[in-house]
């Protein structure tokens, strides 16, 4: 399927491993322009290397204001045509185990950034008319995962804000919508299997063995086929879905 974005240009940030790698070598695959940023200038290297004419990258973390707006800037006055806004969670705690000073840092480091960010992008789409935001988040938006309190208060906040804004500039030819991944096979999974490993006292293997159960599927997602669905959330034909909660979840979400 031609999904009409070829030669159009993404922003991509996260996308040094895990989905935002996935996504951003799917966007190269079907033709398109990244700009790629994350804080591995290693890993960011080998992606520029592997399509250096259809890729730019800046190294930067993408959480301070500054080095926000000069990802920015990166993209200079080329018309974006979409926006993946991705970055790695908070710590893995439990609600009695967080401190107040976790609180903030998650509230810098999964929100506040993200609420920044898109200010400035959904600007940029207004003016031209035309814009696709994704965002990745967590299937705790729809079902709070234990031990990770912080990614399931913020989360669920992130979605309140999309959901607001969407159904403001939806009429502009622009659309918000939200990945919500349970386990996938990412590097980012390695924090969830060490915490559960230390508070039920079992090894890494045991531990991974018992969040695969928890899956329909028996087993973890692949980010390959996550990124899939992403690139059509972020083509043009999903025009008619915005504000949306997409989980990718492998069964586990028990509501309907």
């Amino acid at each position: 399927m031609n999904l009409q974005i070829k030669d159009k240009y993404f922003l991509v940030t996260g996308a040094s491993s895990g989905f935002g790698r996935a996504i951003a070598m799917a966007l190269v695959n079907e033709g398109a322009m990244v700009y790629a940023n994350a804080r591995s200038e290693e890993h960011l290297k080998t992606l520029k290397d592997w399509a250096p004419n259809q890729v730019e990258y800046k190294v930067a973390d993408i959480t301070i204001p500054r080095f926000q707006d000069e990802v920015l800037n990166m993209c200079g006055q080329n018309k974006l045509s979409g926006a993946l806004i991705n970055s790695g969670g908070p710590p893995a705690l439990s609600a009695t185990e967080a401190k107040l000073i976790e609180w903030d840092n998650a509230y810098k480091s999964v929100l506040r950034w993200k609420v920044r960010i898109t200010k400035a992008l959904t600007r940029r789409f207004l003016r031209d008319g035309y814009g696709r935001m994704l965002f990745i988040e967590s299937v705790s938006v729809k079902q709070p995962v234990e031990n990770l309190v912080l990614s399931n208060a913020f989360r669920m906040a992130m979605v309140g804000y999309i959901k607001t804004l969407s159904q403001e500039i939806g009429h502009k030819g622009i659309t918000m919508n939200i990945m919500a991944p349970s386990y996938h096979d990412t590097n980012a999974m390695q924090r969830i299997i060490l915490k559960k490993s230390q508070v039920q006292g079992i090894n890494t293997d045991q531990a991974r063995k018992q969040i695969e159960s928890e899956t329909i599927t028996g087993k973890m997602g692949d980010a390959d086929d996550f990124a899939s669905l992403a690139l059509w959330l972020l083509s043009p034909y999903s025009r008619f879905v915005t504000g949306q909660i997409y989980a990718v979840d492998g069964g586990i979400i028990k509501g309907v």
